[in-house]
């Protein structure tokens, strides 16, 4: 007589593994009951992130963390400064948090069994009161001035930016590149406009004035619109800075 041996239903398999752990009648309640949880986590999360919560510090488990995540005040703010971006409480980003973001959090809250608070993110002026997508960095402060990135989402931002920004990092640069462009305006200025002749004196004076009218110009764009240097709004939460 010839033994045959039924083949292995892996479903059925898998259903009687299931079943000893629970009963199929409870495996729907049990279900939507750890769904729930994970929605009101995720509620509270993004509340957390939309209303900020003011906290200095989180209890992180140190040796589950990354040295790579981890970043000074001193570095956020030269990136700040040197990129023309801000730092700020997350309650101030008006973009999308994406659902990414919300996953990293939730699964360092599980490794490190703490509720993370006191969200910050580092993004261009646009993105704090306009719907953009230009490279935010969300943040979770650890102390003492130090902060976990948890994570990064958007496009990158323009190569040139940190070139086209440099001039409004400090008022020296600024007045740097305002004496540059004064004295190529002045250069190109006619030699037979004012005098048959230029003197170095005639082209200085040329250049003064040329320069005053840069300069004009220019108090009258930054007081007019707000605007200030990239060294005194890195952390700022006004629009129009």
């Amino acid at each position: 007589m010839k033994l045959i041996i039924p083949r292995t239903n892996i479903e059925v398999q898998l259903r009687r593994t299931r079943n000893k752990r629970i009963a199929e009648e409870a495996i729907i309640a049990h279900v939507q009951e750890i769904l729930k949880r994970e929605d009101d986590k995720e509620k509270l999360i993004r509340k957390t992130l939309n209303e900020g919560s003011g906290e200095a510090s989180n209890n992180f488990n140190f040796d589950l963390l990354e040295g790579g995540r981890i970043y000074h005040i001193s570095d956020i703010e030269k990136i700040c400064i040197d990129y023309r971006l801000r730092f700020l409480d997350s309650r101030f980003f008006k973009a999308e948090i994406p659902v990414e973001a919300i996953s990293e959090i939730k699964k360092l809250e599980k490794q490190h069994k703490t509720s993370l608070k006191g969200f910050k993110i580092i993004a261009p002026s646009k993105l704090l009161k306009l719907d953009n997508a230009d490279d935010p960095l969300l943040f979770a402060p650890m102390g003492n001035d130090y902060f976990y990135l948890i994570h990064k989402w958007g496009n990158d931002l323009h190569p040139l930016r940190k070139l086209l920004m440099w001039p409004f990092k400090y008022i020296e640069n600024y007045a740097l590149v305002l004496l540059m462009c004064s004295f190529l305006l002045a250069f190109l200025v006619p030699e037979g406009l004012f005098a048959p002749q230029y003197t170095t004196s005639q082209f200085f004076i040329i250049f003064f004035f040329v320069f005053k009218w840069i300069a004009g110009l220019s108090i009258f764009y930054g007081v007019k619109f707000g605007k200030n240097f990239n060294s005194a709004i890195w952390q700022s939460r006004y629009y129009n800075a």
